[in-house]
């Protein structure tokens, strides 16, 4: 790993950990406050009719919606390897974030600066976020694995803390950005300027603090790092890979495949889900109406508060402990749960889309997505980290996201048949078939990987043991499987 700081440590961690927790906070109130906004924004009114949006159907808006998602976690793997051979982690990240903030205040501009040319300005403004996100994304996780030692038991713990300062900022966006937009008369401008403004804070925290808590940290590219030493023990490889780091890397890209269907049927969140709120769900309270985009908030504010409980669960298991797969399995199960609240919803209004669906249900799918999440999400950041060779450990983290990429865009695609704009009594059925068939897709994939998790913990070659295998002790396992001495060269 990279070399650590010796700035002491907080809550049992290194103080780097709560900079990066901070950074990433901000990071993630940018992205998740125009993520709430993204898809009302198409489909809202144009601006003849009195509105602020760009007036797309909404199965228009929600493919459009997965296809930038998509993309959002596809360009970190070319983010990854720019920062493992080139630029370094820190440098990677202050690029991307400038650009990430760029592209909230092209998408914030105005629709009088720029008439005729809305369309044109909307799309720049999300490629750019879209490089810019990939230069950010992989590295600020990898930098949260660099802070620790091959075999430090706080790892996993780490992750979990990084993880709150996601959702603490994505808690804040909804709310925040959703009061902004009504303040200025639904102007979602407005919302997309307030995402800019979090993108800038996390820009400020990262350049003020990195070196005093990094120390150098994310400064030396990992490839350059690795063959500076492998020069110092006087060893050079001739070899890709051993044998133990392809198992290490199989069990990633099986992991990956089922990541690939919980986060699709997550990912309804920002579209599908989003718009059964804001057009079938009774939002009021009393004489006030609860903003469409506060319910986004539900699953940050749920991590929060879950986060501790579930990591300590773990802890307290001790021995019994589920493994990586298992735990995957159960968050599966738990996104299954999820959608049959969703289901429920749909059952309630009884085919009659005048009929609203109690907002209790999406409470409950919300907080039981929530929970699949917390067994799911933080655990594979992690497991990369463990798994992933050095020289290459934000690139397997660009490909970590890869997966994720695909599955946002498969959300887009799986959202879209609600309908182009058809009636609301066949985009409500249509509704139904979509929550009934993630339910069941999600349910059986969890009970496929519950049966594959002893082959996968194979092929960890020990890092889902509790007695930790370093680099030699896996190099020794691989000569006595594999009777390749040769093995000694190449490492």
């Amino acid at each position: 790993m990279s070399v650590t700081n010796n700035q002491g440590t907080m809550l049992g961690h290194p103080k780097g950990l709560f900079l990066l927790f901070t950074t990433e906070l901000w990071e993630r109130f940018s992205y998740y406050a125009m993520r709430a906004i993204l898809v009302l924004y198409l489909v809202d009114r144009v601006q003849t009719d009195g509105g602020h949006g760009l007036g797309w159907s909404q199965a228009d808006a929600i493919s459009l919606y997965g296809t930038f998602t998509g993309l959002v976690y596809l360009t970190p793997l070319i983010g990854g390897w720019l920062a493992d051979n080139i630029l370094g982690q820190r440098k990677a990240i202050m690029i991307g974030g400038t650009l990430m903030a760029a592209g909230q205040f092209i998408l914030g501009t105005p629709h009088a600066w720029v008439q005729g040319m809305e369309l044109e300005a909307f799309y720049l403004g999300l490629g750019v976020l879209i490089l810019g996100n990939g230069l950010f994304k992989p590295n600020i996780s990898t930098m949260v694995g660099d802070l620790y030692q091959e075999g430090d038991h706080r790892r996993d713990g780490a992750f979990t803390i990084f993880y709150m300062g996601i959702n603490v900022g994505a808690f804040l966006s909804g709310i925040i950005v959703g009061s902004v937009v009504n303040a200025f008369d639904g102007n979602f401008q407005a919302g997309f300027i307030c995402a800019g403004i979090g993108m800038v804070l996390s820009l400020i925290i990262q350049l003020v603090f990195a070196q005093k808590l990094l120390g150098d940290i994310g400064t030396v590219p990992a490839a350059k790092l690795e063959k500076q030493k492998d020069m110092a023990r006087g060893q050079e490889r001739k070899e890709p890979l051993t044998k133990v780091e392809r198992d290490r890397i199989k069990v990633i890209m099986v992991m990956g495949l089922f990541t690939i269907i919980f986060w699709a049927g997550f990912e309804q969140a920002g579209g599908l889900m989003n718009l059964f709120t804001n057009d079938f769900t009774d939002r009021m309270i009393g004489s006030w109406e609860v903003p469409t985009t506060w319910f986004q908030s539900l699953n940050a504010m749920f991590i929060v508060i879950f986060a501790p409980v579930v990591a300590s669960i773990w802890v307290r298991l001790g021995a019994k402990e589920p493994n990586s797969p298992v735990k995957f399995a159960l968050g599966l199960v738990l996104l299954a749960t999820g959608f049959l609240f969703m289901i429920g919803a749909v059952l309630e209004m009884g085919g009659d889309a005048s009929a609203k669906s109690s907002m209790w249900w999406l409470v409950g799918a919300y907080l039981f997505h929530t929970l699949g999440e917390l067994c799911l999400s933080p655990i594979g950041l992690s497991m990369v980290t463990k798994l992933a060779p050095l020289r290459i450990v934000s690139l397997m983290m660009g490909a970590w996201f890869l997966f994720i990429a695909a599955a946002n865009k498969i959300a887009g695609v799986v959202g879209s048949f609600i309908g182009h704009g058809g009636e609301a009594e066949e985009q409500l059925a249509n509704a139904m078939s979509i929550f009934s068939g993630i339910a069941i897709t999600a349910a059986l994939s969890g009970v496929i990987l519950y049966f594959m998790a002893d082959k996968l913990v194979d092929w960890m070659h020990g890092a889902e043991s509790k007695i930790h295998h370093t680099e030699e002790e896996a190099l020794e396992e691989e000569i006595a499987v594999t009777g390749d001495h040769e093995a000694l060269k190449r490492s």
